[in-house]
């Protein structure tokens, strides 16, 4: 069954097409990675399915509902939550409190609630503390806990930018090159967290440049060019089709 979809999505900037009448599906439990050169148009799908901007034409469909154009806040709501290139931690907190303040629907940033402290709102608070901590041992990053933000690696900070959005609790995960400036061993490191999350059931959408890991951890590859799609598929399939090689590699097969 199909959770994520567009269908003739198109968005320009200035006359120049980044999306190109782009239709594509993701179903309920895939794990799909999106790969293409830059300025494929990569981010600026990612951008127009998850809220940031809003697409000139066509539509986004998530769980059979048109979401077209609905507010990053909404999509979230609704079980789509997706994570920046750049990672966006308030580094002047701690990690632990980065993680809390993700959690939705804080009676605490509401002024009557807030001042009146009620049972039910003091339960939620520990329930949002222990699922944090849940969070940050998931992620080994129990020992850093009670570090500002801003001294963590760039794989530390990656590792927490998961863990904020999984205390959404997202029914669908999109993940904006989770790999980018990670050394080897955290890669591989987030890549297993990825993985266990699809096994959990979480369907995951990852843009990344990183093909070997993508190819390895995917159950399928969509391939852009120019804003639309170019091919779709297995990933060793994809990787050896001449037209990806000659789109993505130059056409340079070795």
């Amino acid at each position: 069954m199909s959770l994520l979809s567009t269908d003739g999505l198109v968005k320009e900037f200035g006359g120049l097409r980044a999306v190109d009448e782009l239709s594509m599906s993701v179903d309920d439990g895939e794990i799909v990675g999106v790969m293409g050169p830059n300025g494929a148009g990569k981010s600026t799908f990612f951008n127009c399915v998850s809220g940031v901007i809003k697409p000139d034409s066509g539509t986004v469909t998530l769980d059979g509902a048109d979401v077209t154009g609905d507010s990053p806040e909404s999509l979230a709501h609704q079980g789509l939550v997706r994570t920046f290139q750049d990672t966006r931690e308030l580094e002047t907190m701690t990690v632990r409190d980065n993680v809390r303040l993700a959690a939705p629907d804080q009676p605490g940033e509401r002024t009557i609630p807030a001042l009146l402290r009620s049972d039910a709102m003091q339960e939620h608070e520990e329930g949002v503390r222990e699922r944090a901590d849940e969070l940050i041992e998931a992620f080994e990053l129990d020992h850093l806990a009670d570090e500002y933000s801003s001294t963590l690696s760039g794989g530390q900070r990656k590792l927490l930018e998961l863990a904020r959005a999984l205390m959404l609790d997202p029914d669908i995960l999109m993940l904006d090159e989770p790999f980018a400036g990670v050394n080897p061993t955290l890669t591989g490191e987030i890549a297993e967290r990825i993985a266990d999350l699809n096994d959990r059931g979480m369907t995951v959408v990852i843009i990344e440049h990183e093909i070997e890991t993508l190819s390895e951890l995917v159950d399928r590859l969509i391939v852009l060019q120019q804003g639309s799609l170019l091919v779709e598929g297995d990933p060793d399939a994809v990787l050896s089709d001449e037209r990806v090689i000659e789109a993505y590699l130059g056409g340079d097969a070795e």
